[in-house]
């Protein structure tokens, strides 16, 4: 039995949850999000909380009401506070720009990298090597993070790359002749 889907999710001021049949829109003030329900789970509002519940007793239903539970949680999370994933630029002549709509990466490469930012995330770069990428969506901030790094991912014998600001490299020691 999932022990996730117990535990009530709190509502932040500011906050405001729309519910229609199997739907659930929640509104804050970093924007709006909605997310379509399993036929296994039911969600109930009591004073500023939300409760999720399986519908049966079965396994597969105290499984679906957890993974809800988590989804709606970050849902709550990001329309009142947001998310960010932080990336780090290590390598002689590495650094990005951002403007706007795209983020400009320079890698070592012969080009650029032009990499266009998608809706709903915003892309920001205090120093030439580090990159802040956030918005209210933890699914989409996470695959945008994801990636940048892929475009020269930390490698291990010098650590050169883009790696996530928390994320430790595993060094490795050179040929020996």
């Amino acid at each position: 039995m999932s022990r996730v889907a117990k535990s009530p999710i709190a509502l932040p001021s500011g906050t405001s949850v729309k519910m229609a049949g199997q739907s659930i829109s929640i509104k804050g003030p970093k924007g709006e999000m909605a997310l379509n329900l399993h036929p296994d789970v039911a969600v109930n509002e009591e004073d500023s909380q939300l409760k999720i519940a399986p519908k049966s007793e079965s396994k597969s239903a105290w499984a679906m009401a957890g993974t809800f539970r988590a989804l709606v949680n970050n849902m709550v999370h990001g329309v009142s506070q947001g998310f960010e994933k932080k990336l780090q630029l290590v390598g002689v002549g590495y650094r990005a720009q951002g403007g706007g709509k795209s983020l400009n990466l320079n890698l070592g490469f012969s080009h650029p990298i032009d990499y266009p930012v998608p809706e709903g995330i915003t892309i920001a770069t205090p120093s030439p090597t580090e990159i802040v990428v956030s918005g209210s969506d933890k699914q989409r901030v996470g695959q945008v993070a994801a990636e940048i790094r892929a475009f020269r991912p930390p490698e291990p014998y010098k650590g050169k790359g883009v790696r996530y600001a928390d994320e430790h490299v595993a060094r490795k020691e050179a040929k020996k002749k």
